[in-house]
């Protein structure tokens, strides 16, 4: 049978705090056997180096290209280089007319391959939709039961091109993976394709692209206006398509319009990169090129996906002009001078935990080495599965994050110390303390992490770096609070050294400040104001007999008491009689 006294439950969470540190351990172990991971954290471009690419934009037909276009093409290439998972990559433009790609590490072919390609928009037809996730396999329909098609497909959105193989793939289809992975093929042109909306939730099967975004002329977004010209205070996106673009246009809205609401056939996909960024009805036939897109768009997302419309299906394409290897940004000298920073932060929280709590001191140094472990196995299988690289602004987060740790340990023990005053013995205090600190530990943690949160999503660049390693520490702090240091306390609580209150523990009543103090074995001393302990007062119980608690308000408010000279006891009305006299 389970112990489920404050010691058991202790001891249990400590043996699944080893499991979870064993099994991080063992999954590294593994990769470091097969030669897929490393021991040691991957490092940014910043303090290892690695590749420099200087790409030369090339516009078809032999058109110039604008400053626009090649800004746009930088954001599009940090995508889809951040897409595959190379981290901490610097991207800009030189002189106005060549891109400037710095990737860690020498990149291979694919992501050679996905910074050169060209970005493909295109406009098909929705034929059928369904969920974004795959289909269980043992719900799944055999591909003999789908029907062949009956005849050839007359347009783009005839179920036609709907044969069993790609009804079957459609079911099997689970795009989370897919879109998590950087080498997946592009879509065909002239044929039914499978694309994915992550934003919504759902995956189509589409007919053959009808109208590339190469036709696109402009895009810009506004207020939805009314026929009288009143605003409807919604946002939408204005579409204008050139003279070839717009001729196809009608002609997919006068095919698109007649079904009705609901049927999947209404929809056309917009599909940049093999990736549906939006996927709205046509609901009247457009003859002058000129198309608006409405639905629930704040004007953040309306003007996102305006930008993504004209500059999305970019007539460019790069050839690498020159690449060469680079030497770290900063280097193996910051790399020391940063960790050495750390050892002095990390001495200086040791100096003050002993200093202030003695032996208990070894409880905080106890639980950052924890948390440093659980936080250096998490960066390192980071970069073994996602190609995470440990910058100089990580690092950074990475100190800032000792001393946000070591103040949950501070919370804690000043909680015990409280309780320890108000005339519990050390176990008690260690539960009750706990019961109060944890609410002001994990309020505290909430708010780093958000701030972690923002600030990675807000910002570019090495900053994110040091976003992520600050959200990272706050959950392992968590993780230690909850896992290692409540639990070590709770055992620690029913030893002699600690519950007896040794002078060398950190928990010796001489060190609380105030009466009653805590003597251990369940023993209080007597409390005495000193401005009343002189004074024999009526009814005085003997110190030999048994002493009641007090809470924290009731010794304040005897304190209180006792410096103007009263007593907060039953005999309060003599004493301020006494006075009175």
């Amino acid at each position: 049978m389970a112990d489920k006294t404050p010691r058991g439950r202790a001891k249990r969470t400590l043996w699944w705090l080893a499991g979870l540190t064993v099994v991080l351990a063992a999954i590294l172990g593994a990769g470091v056997f097969t030669g897929q991971a490393q021991l040691a954290p991957k490092l940014a471009l910043d303090l290892e180096g690695g590749t420099q690419m200087v790409l030369a934009p090339e516009a078809t037909g032999g058109q110039d290209v604008s400053a626009e276009q090649l800004d746009q093409a930088v954001e599009i290439i940090r995508q889809r280089v951040d897409g595959s998972g190379v981290a901490e990559a610097e991207i800009t433009t030189q002189g106005g007319s060549n891109v400037v790609v710095s990737l860690p590490g020498i990149p291979d072919e694919e992501t050679r391959a996905l910074i050169q390609a060209s970005a493909n928009m295109e406009f098909r037809p929705v034929i059928t939709r369904g969920p974004f996730t795959a289909t269980p396999e043992e719900e799944r329909t055999p591909v003999e039961e789908f029907p062949e098609p009956t005849a050839e497909p007359e347009n783009g959105s005839d179920p036609n091109w709907i044969t069993p193989e790609l009804a079957a793939e459609f079911e099997a289809y689970d795009c989370p993976a897919v879109l998590g992975d950087p080498n997946r093929e592009d879509l065909p042109q002239d044929e039914a394709a499978i694309v994915c909306d992550p934003d919504q939730g759902v995956k189509y099967i589409v007919g053959p692209v009808e109208v590339p975004g190469t036709d696109i002329a402009d895009a810009d977004y506004g207020m939805v206006n009314t026929a009288t010209g009143v605003s409807t205070n919604q946002w939408a996106v204005n579409l204008t398509f050139d003279g070839e673009g717009a001729n196809k246009f009608r002609e997919v809205t006068q095919r698109l319009t007649p079904f009705p609401e609901g049927d999947p056939r209404k929809q056309f996909a917009i599909v940049l990169d093999g990736q549906v960024v939006s996927a709205p009805n046509s609901n009247a036939v457009i003859t002058d090129g000129r198309a608006q897109i409405s639905g629930n768009f704040t004007e953040e997302s309306a003007a996102a996906l305006a930008e993504q419309l004209k500059y999305g299906a970019l007539p460019i394409s790069f050839t690498i002009e020159s690449e060469q290897q680079i030497s770290a940004t900063l280097g193996a000298d910051q790399l020391r001078l940063g960790l050495i920073a750390g050892l002095i932060g990390l001495a200086l929280v040791a100096v003050y935990s002993f200093f202030q709590y003695r032996v208990l001191g070894l409880v905080t140094m106890a639980s950052l080495v924890v948390a440093g472990v659980l936080t250096y196995l998490a960066i390192v299988l980071l970069g073994w599965s996602d190609n995470y690289r440990l910058s100089l602004a990580g690092i950074a987060g990475l100190i800032v994050a000792i001393g946000l740790t070591a103040d949950s340990f501070i919370v804690y023990f000043e909680r015990i110390k409280d309780e320890l005053r108000a005339g519990r013995p050390l176990p008690e205090a260690v539960e009750y303390g706990w019961a109060r600190a944890k609410r002001t530990i994990t309020a505290s943690k909430a708010v780093n992490l958000l701030a972690a949160v923002v600030l990675y999503f807000v910002a570019v660049g090495n900053v994110r770096g040091f976003a992520f390693t600050l959200g990272l520490t706050a959950v392992a702090d968590l993780i230690v609070v909850f896992m290692f240091t409540h639990p070590v306390m709770q055992l620690l609580a029913h030893t002699r050294f600690f519950g007896g209150g040794h002078k060398a523990s950190g928990l010796d009543p001489s060190l609380l400040g105030v009466e009653p103090l805590y003597q251990g074995a369940g023993r209080i001393r007597e409390f005495k104001p000193a401005a009343t302990a002189a004074r024999p007062r009526k009814n005085q119980k003997s110190s030999k007999e048994a002493v009641k608690r007090q809470t924290i308000a009731e010794r304040r408010r005897e304190e209180r008491m006792a410096a103007v000279g009263l007593s907060a006891g039953p005999d309060a009305a003599t004493d301020r009689t006494e006075e009175q006299k």
